[in-house]
């Protein structure tokens, strides 16, 4: 079969290899997003996907927008059987949902978490389940009906990174199980009323104050690697483990002191801290931080 792909960051890179291996699929064109200034040397950087796409000699377009002119001419003129859509960035035109069955591979188990952070979604809300649903597209945000979908318990994967990456596989193999079985399938409506919508992360997202320990907990979790977690005074929490959810102390309150971790009070709960990231400076152990700026127990971190 023929397909055009769409996609941009890692999800969609193990989700493109897994297609490119299959002798039964031909990917006849990638499209991604253009490349983008990385870090603070503005070092011009190609989506992960694109790198991929070139190393198997698959053609490459990065558009700004699907609705550039002769986009439109260009797909339809490489007669995909399905357009494949992973993280693109971009919603596609109806001038492109005609061409043919266009297959989205969302990070949720639709109707819940449309939008662009379902990962971060399910692991701030503490779901126990999360997966990925194969989606055929309709104009809406993630509206369109279900292909099929698959699930894993995110205790088994309970960081940002970790939940990528087992979703991608996940993904991988949903879409190639969808693409072979299409004719067979029963599409089925989405049931609007239990939707929920989940918008894009911020670097403001991260910033905290030690009011609840579980929720902070969840956001270190699901901002692993970006944004992270920090305090208004910039100071970033690297790594961390959650102590306790019951207890209430000052906001920020020292109440431990161990070789390799620091306890910190909340309003709720408490939290190990194992290291820190001053502003503009290395990481480095929670407790050589304290001791160095002479912070005691029943000071605060704050």
């Amino acid at each position: 079969m023929n397909i055009v792909f769409m996609g941009t960051p890692e999800y969609a890179k193990v989700i493109l290899e897994v297609l490119i291996d299959d002798k039964d699929i031909n990917i006849s064109a990638v499209f991604t997003q253009p490349d983008r200034e990385v870090g603070r040397k503005r070092v011009l950087t190609p989506p992960i996907v694109k790198v991929v796409a070139k190393e198997a000699k698959i053609d490459v377009f990065q558009p700004t927008t699907l609705k550039d002119d002769g986009i439109k001419e260009l797909i339809e003129s490489m007669n995909p059987d399905f357009i494949v859509v992973a993280a693109y960035g971009q919603i596609l035109p109806k001038s492109i949902l005609d061409i043919a069955p266009c297959i989205n591979l969302h990070a949720s188990i639709l109707p819940k978490y449309r939008g662009a952070s379902p990962i971060q979604q399910a692991i701030l809300n503490g779901d126990e389940y999360s997966g990925v649903t194969a989606m055929l597209m309709d104009e809406g945000l993630d509206t369109g009906d279900i292909l099929g979908f698959k699930f894993i318990q995110t205790k088994n994967a309970p960081t940002l990174d970790l939940m990528f990456e087992k979703l991608s596989y996940l993904a991988a193999s949903l879409t190639v199980d969808i693409l072979k079985n299409f004719n067979n399938l029963n599409p089925i409506k989405q049931v609007g009323a239990l939707s929920s919508h989940c918008k894009k992360i911020t670097k403001q997202d991260g910033l905290i104050i030690f009011d609840n320990a579980q929720e902070i907990y969840r956001k270190f979790c699901g901002y692993f690697g970006w944004p992270g977690i920090f305090l208004e005074s910039g100071l970033k929490l690297i790594d961390i483990e959650l102590n306790s959810i019951d207890g209430s102390f000052k906001e920020g309150e020292l109440i431990d002191i161990e070789d390799d971790y620091i306890v910190v009070g909340c309003k709720i709960g408490s939290l190990k801290i194992k290291k820190l990231q001053p502003p503009s400076k290395a990481k480095m152990d929670a407790k050589a931080y304290i001791l160095g700026k002479r912070i005691s127990i029943g000071d605060t971190l704050l």
